[in-house]
């Protein structure tokens, strides 16, 4: 059962990173040629291309974390035993954790602070909605190097 979940998750994250960048780049795309060729385009589409953006980013960002394939600086693995390493892996993913979860936290702030002034991103789409993606992307980020801390073995 655990699997199942688990397994439909990658598949909701990552359909919906294909599914946010193929909308980013034929929104980019019509953009420019509108722009180019017709003295057109969406008013509100660079807006949205900044929201897709950080989206894209975010979600991205999960991803890489799901298999601890993030960027890091790994210099100090090359000088220590498999056993130091392990416990090496083990406190990187525990501050990993830990700058993630502070992440997310502030960003929860900046987006009810947003929420609470009414701010309007584009059109008359709230940023909060917009923004909502930074916490919730944080905390899974952080909730799954939490994780790895306590199952590292």
């Amino acid at each position: 059962m655990t699997d199942r979940l688990i397994a439909g998750l990658r598949w909701v994250e990552s359909a919906l990173l294909v599914v946010l960048l193929g909308t980013m780049v034929l929104l980019a795309a019509y953009q420019v040629i509108a722009r180019n060729f017709f003295d057109t385009g969406i008013l509100w589409g660079d807006a949205l291309v900044r929201v897709l953006v950080l989206w894209v980013t975010f979600i991205g960002a999960t991803i890489a974390s799901r298999d601890d394939q993030h960027i890091r600086i790994d210099l100090l693995t090359r000088f220590f035993d498999d056993r130091s390493n392990a416990w090496l892996g083990r406190f990187r993913s525990l501050f990993t954790a830990a700058v993630a979860g502070l992440f997310a936290w502030y960003s929860a702030e900046f987006v009810a602070l947003d929420y609470q002034d009414g701010i309007v991103a584009f059109s008359s789409v709230p940023a909060w909605i917009c923004e909502a993606v930074m916490p919730v992307g944080g905390a899974l980020i952080s909730l799954r190097y939490l994780l790895r801390t306590l199952t590292l073995s």
